[in-house]
C-alpha cells in the first residue's frame, strides 16, 4: 500500500460497500499494474471484499477511470458505467443479432422430450444442455429439439454444439468462456454472420468484460447461490453481486443463473435482471407444467 491517505481510501471502500458484498473471504491483492492512489485502493479494498484477483485488478482499473472522468475519487460510489469497464459503446461495432430483452423464464433441459414439453407448457426460453460425446447422438437431439419447439414461440438455445445449432436452424446457441476461448476468430465471424444469436456464461467482471468484447446477444451472470449441479471454479456470486453486475450489463439481456428456486425469484428479479435460469426447479418438480405455470407468475411479479 503506497501512503496513509491511500490506505484510508481502501478502508472508506470497504467500510461503505462491506454490507452489500457480505459473506466473502478476503483475497490477496494482486501486484498493481499501475500508481494511482485510486488504483492501489481499490485493487486492495476490493480484493478484501472478497473479489478474485482478475476481478479486483478489473474493478480497479474502473475505479480509476471513474476518477479521472468524474474528477475526483468517491469511496460511496462503486463503479457502474460500462464506459468506465472498456465495454463497447452502443450502438456494438462487434455485435451478435440481437435477442428480446427480456428472455423471462429460461429453462435449462437435457433433452428434447423436456425441452418440448416446457415450450408447450409456455416457458418463452429453452435451453437444450445434452451432455455426450455422440456426435450422431448430439444432432439428433438438436433436430428433434428445434422441432419441438415449432409453434410454440419458445426460443430454443442449444448449449455448446454450435455448428450442428446452426445446421439444424436453432434460435441460439450458449456458451461458456472456455468455449469461446477455444473459438478462432474466423470462426467466431462465422458465426456472428450466420445471424444465430449467442448467449455467452460469465462469473465475474473479468469475463464480463471479455464477453462484451465478442457483443453477444445476451449475457448470463451466476452462479448466483450455491448449485449442486456441477462443480463451480468461483464461489457464488450472491444478490450484492448481481445487482451490481446488473447495473453495469443494462444495455445487454441478462440471464441469473444458478441455484435460483422459487423462495429466490423476488430478490433475484429486484437486481434488475430481465431472466431468470432454472434447472432443478422444473426438472425435479413433482408437476413440471404446474411448476413452470408458478414461475412465470412470480417472473410477471
Amino acid at each position: 500500500m503506497h501512503d496513509s491517505n491511500t490506505l484510508e481510501m481502501a478502508k472508506a471502500i470497504v467500510a461503505h460497500h462491506s454490507a452489500t458484498f457480505a459473506g466473502f473471504e478476503p483475497q490477496p491483492a494482486p501486484t498493481p499494474a499501475a500508481q494511482e492512489s485510486a488504483y492501489v485502493a481499490a485493487l486492495h479494498g476490493c480484493s478484501q471484499l472478497g473479489f478474485i484477483p482478475t476481478d479486483a485488478q478489473c474493478l480497479a482499473r474502473a475505479w480509476l477511470a471513474q476518477t479521472v472522468r468524474t474528477g475526483s475519487f468517491d469511496a460511496t460510489s462503486w463503479p457502474v458505467e460500462p464506459e468506465d469497464f472498456g465495454l463497447q459503446p452502443v450502438p456494438r461495432r462487434l455485435a451478435f443479432a440481437q435477442c428480446p430483452q427480456r428472455l423471462g423464464l429460461y429453462a435449462v433441459l437435457p433433452n428434447a422430450e423436456w425441452v418440448g414439453r416446457m415450450a408447450r407448457a409456455g416457458v418463452p426460453t429453452v435451453q437444450l444442455r445434452f451432455k455426450s460425446t455422440d456426435t450422431v447422438a448430439v444432432k439428433r437431439e438438436i433436430a428433434a429439439s428445434v422441432a419441438a419447439v415449432h409453434g410454440t414461440g419458445a426460443l430454443l438455445f442449444i448449449n455448446d454444439h454450435w455448428q450442428a445449432a446452426i445446421d439444424a436452424g436453432a434460435y441460439g446457441i450458449h456458451l461458456g468462456q472456455e468455449d469461446l476461448d477455444a473459438l478462432h476468430p474466423d470462426q467466431l465471424g462465422a458465426l456472428r454472420a450466420s445471424g444465430i444469436r449467442l448467449g455467452v456464461s460469465t462469473h465475474g467482471y473479468a469475463e464480463m468484460v471479455r464477453a462484451d468484447a465478442v457483443g453477444p446477444s445476451y449475457i448470463a451472470m451466476g452462479a448466483v447461490f450455491p448449485t449442486t449441479l456441477k462443480k463451480m471454479a468461483t464461489a457464488p456470486q450472491g444478490v450484492g453481486r448481481l445487482g451490481v453486475y446488473a447495473r453495469l450489463l443494462r444495455n445487454y439481456p441478462q440471464v441469473a443463473i444458478g441455484g435460483i428456486g422459487a423462495e429466490q425469484f423476488g430478490e433475484v428479479l429486484a437486481t434488475g435482471v430481465g431472466s431468470i435460469a432454472v434447472v432443478r426447479a422444473l426438472v425435479n418438480a413433482a408437476n413440471p407444467e404446474t411448476q413452470a405455470a408458478a414461475l412465470k407468475a412470480l417472473m410477471q411479479g
